[in-house]
């Protein structure tokens, strides 16, 4: 198998992000076919605008973040909870990316292979901000894995004080989540290779 390329994005801007911690084992658990590199921009993206959502006017930052989605083969996103749903600045930056006005330009979510895990404190984990992701997701077609759905509940008992995932169910849940992330990607580039005539 060539090499995949995943764009991990965490949700959360906080410095001892569970979510992130979350994607920084993914990126330590992925086969050796798999590189996870870890979006660190979503501070710098800006209010949508749709004024500015067009190829001349978009800030630097959602330029670059729509072509590093573009450019990688899946993403796997974490996301925490707030108020029943995903966190303002992750909506934000994916409206960023989820147009295509011109209809030149082409939408960098459309059938990309996306994988979801997420982590809160609570005894629900992320469940409903994923439901929201896979909702917005099915707007712009991308190829969500459904399975398995990894949602760390309670995720302070999951990490130690710096940061390491040490729960073995959740470790083994991400590790199958990537595999499946994996699968969605080389049945895609399979789909794109013409039949033998």
């Amino acid at each position: 198998m060539s090499r995949i390329d995943v764009l991990a994005i965490s949700g959360s801007l906080r410095a001892d992000s569970h979510n992130t911690a979350l994607l920084r084992a993914a990126r330590a658990l992925a086969p050796a076919d798999v590189a996870v590199s870890l979006y660190e921009g979503l501070r710098d993206i800006p209010p949508y605008d749709m004024d500015l959502d067009t190829p001349e006017l978009r800030p630097a930052a959602v330029r670059a973040l729509r072509d590093r989605i573009a450019a990688a083969d899946a993403l796997l996103i974490a996301t925490p909870e707030f108020n029943y749903s995903m966190p303002g600045v992750l909506k934000n930056a994916l409206d960023w990316v989820s147009t295509d006005w011109t209809g030149a330009e082409g939408l960098p979510l459309h059938r990309k292979p996306i994988g979801l895990t997420g982590a809160a404190p609570t005894n629900f984990g992320s469940v409903r901000a994923q439901l929201a992701l896979r909702q917005m997701f099915l707007w712009t077609d991308s190829d969500l894995v459904v399975k398995p759905e990894v949602i760390v509940f309670r995720s302070h008992e999951r990490f130690d004080d710096a940061g390491n995932l040490t729960d073995a169910t959740t470790r083994g849940l991400l590790g199958e989540l990537l595999d499946a992330l994996a699968g969605k990607v080389e049945a895609a580039r399979a789909a794109a290779v013409p039949a033998a005539v």
